[in-house]
């Protein structure tokens, strides 16, 4: 388990909006040590990655979080997938 600190020198997340992510259930909240501290595992190291590169190819929130959930459930459509990544890549300007 790791500290936001390592979770965000890992990711290249801010610390601030790796709150922010969790306050918006884009993240899971974390476990919490004896002092209250957040402790982070490879999930939400993965997690957090993954959303940081799809912010970077210009991916809404909520195309994020559509994305999200279909790892959250694998037995949805590669469909849906596709369709979110074509809208995001239009948006982003990445056609």
């Amino acid at each position: 388990m790791i500290s936001i600190g390592e979770l965000s020198r890992r990711t290249g997340v801010k610390q601030p909006t790796i709150r922010y992510y969790e306050q918006i259930d884009l993240l899971q909240a974390p476990e919490r040590s004896e002092g209250n501290q957040r402790r982070y595992g490879q999930r939400a190291v993965d997690r957090l990655t993954f959303i940081r590169h799809a912010r970077d190819l210009g991916f809404q929130l909520e195309a994020i979080r559509d994305l999200l959930s279909l790892t959250d459930d694998p037995s949805q459509s590669c469909a849906a997938a596709d369709a979110i990544a074509k809208i995001g890549a239009w948006i982003s300007g990445r056609r």
